[in-house]
């Protein structure tokens, strides 16, 4: 049985979103404000979070950033806040859905479900010797990498390239030190032939590959994978 965590200070929402999700069967865990939630989530074994943004003590960004350094599990903002600029803030804290007050139950229940499937998805693709960078996994086992529980297809001087930056994240390595590593051959100059297979990758792993969650460029001196 999936145990979800539902934290929000409007007693009487989070009463109606306990009962929709026990009517589908799931084990709810109810609390009114941040500081309870996290608390809850490092003493107790949960699935998937439901947050509100304007929460007592902890507000839901915070929330949510805290959870994300001990756990993969789904986050979804509920909030009355619907600019894009606030759904934005929420994803970029480690949310992975975001839906508006007032919600359809159906709707609800649809992106539970749906978040579920993808974090038991991922989970099942995460061994003990995998690298796994804040929803990017890299299973040097199986030569496979997955994003969200969905499998990238990497050409192999692409897969070398990302496992050689995620076995450093981090660090920052030079367009040479990145050619010598993975080509294992004498850098011959032309830098090219690094930042487009960057640029590939970028492509594959990236929801907005000009502004790169994983994969950065530090100017003047070379690239990294983020330590998310």
């Amino acid at each position: 049985m999936y145990k979800i965590l539902v934290a929000d200070d409007e007693k009487e929402i989070a009463d109606a979103i306990k009962i929709y999700l026990e009517e589908e069967g799931y084990q709810v865990i109810e609390c009114l404000d941040g500081k309870e939630a996290l608390k809850i989530v490092k003493t107790t074994e949960i699935h998937l979070a439901l947050l509100d943004i304007m929460m007592p003590k902890i507000d839901g960004i915070t929330l949510a950033r805290e959870i994300r350094k001990i756990s993969i599990m789904p986050i979804i903002f509920i909030s009355a806040k619907s600019q894009s600029l606030d759904k934005i803030t929420g994803l970029n804290a480690g949310a992975d859905d975001y839906i508006t007050k007032p919600f359809e139950p159906l709707e609800l229940i649809a992106r539970v479900k749906s978040n579920l499937r993808r974090y038991t998805k991922f989970a099942n693709l995460v061994e003990e010797d995998s690298i796994v960078i804040d929803g990017l996994v890299i299973n040097d086992k199986t030569k496979e990498v997955s994003l969200e529980g969905e499998k990238v297809k990497l050409t192999p001087i692409e897969y070398n390239l990302l496992l050689f930056l995620a076995k450093n994240k981090g660090q920052v390595f030079s367009i040479r030190q990145i050619y010598e590593n993975v080509w294992k051959e004498s850098f011959d100059g032309y830098e090219k032939k690094v930042v487009v297979h960057i640029s590939h990758i970028r492509d594959k792993i990236e929801a907005n590959p000009k502004e790169p969650r994983y994969l950065k460029a530090v100017w003047g001196l070379g690239y990294k994978i983020e330590n998310i």
